[in-house]
């Protein structure tokens, strides 16, 4: 019973944060005609605004929000490219924010630059064994192997959750030290849609720490399997 009370726990731990950060996107996704432009409108202008010469915007895949260091991209989903919504801008200043970020070389950035990698492959390592897990039993059958094999595995997600948790102040500067200022002093905002954005900037902010308690239900469910 305890187990199955921390499963509880951890799961709603690790849904309640993605559940929250999508109900606050859909909340402010309707769109607004008094809005200068949409989000991919915006991206590039603010990319002219403070000369980030060789950084580009593109639409990407739904929910797939974010900048490419690598590419030199700033990328935004269908909805926050093409709409002219709360949502839209604020997600595109906040992946902005990121550009400007890396386009300066700022110290903040190296967190992300450093770590995110780092995270997914962990992560994705951690899954890995999990996936080969029921072949490494069949044939070998042996309790102590099945067991290792498990513990690396909550090892490795545990890491990369402790990875993703890292790079909160580089999201944290992205959407207030960058998105939130420019937002408010360009006019591209109403007074009164501050509250709002500023609720906006925080979900997408959040968005990797959701990730990393997502991670950490994956460590729990295999705890509990371990345990058994």
């Amino acid at each position: 019973m305890p187990l199955l009370i921390l499963g509880a726990l951890l799961a709603i731990l690790a849904y309640l944060p993605a559940v929250w950060v999508r109900r606050v996107m859909k909340q402010h996704g309707a769109e607004i005609e008094g809005l200068a432009g949409t989000g991919g409108e915006l991206a590039k202008h603010l990319i002219k605004r403070f000369e980030l010469s060789d950084i580009e915007v593109e639409e990407t895949g739904p929910f797939q929000d974010h900048f490419d260091p690598a590419a030199r991209k700033v990328r935004l989903s269908p909805d926050n490219f093409h709409g002219k919504s709360l949502t839209a801008v604020a997600v595109a200043a906040h992946e902005v924010g990121h550009a400007m970020q890396f386009h300066r070389s700022e110290k903040i950035f190296e967190l992300r630059k450093r770590y995110l990698p780092t995270a997914a492959r962990l992560s994705k390592a951690g899954i890995g064994l999990l996936m080969v897990l029921p072949v490494v039993g069949f044939a070998v059958r042996s309790p102590i192997v099945v067991g290792g094999i498990i513990a690396a595995s909550l090892l490795l997600q545990l890491a990369g959750a402790l990875a993703y948790l890292i790079i909160l102040p580089e999201e944290w500067d992205a959407s207030f030290n960058k998105a939130m200022p420019v937002l408010i002093e360009g006019d591209y905002v109403d007074e009164k849609q501050i509250p709002a954005v500023r609720k906006i900037l925080k979900a997408a902010a959040l968005t990797y720490f959701a990730s990393a308690l997502a991670n950490m239900l994956n460590i729990g469910r295999w705890f509990m399997i371990l345990r058994r």
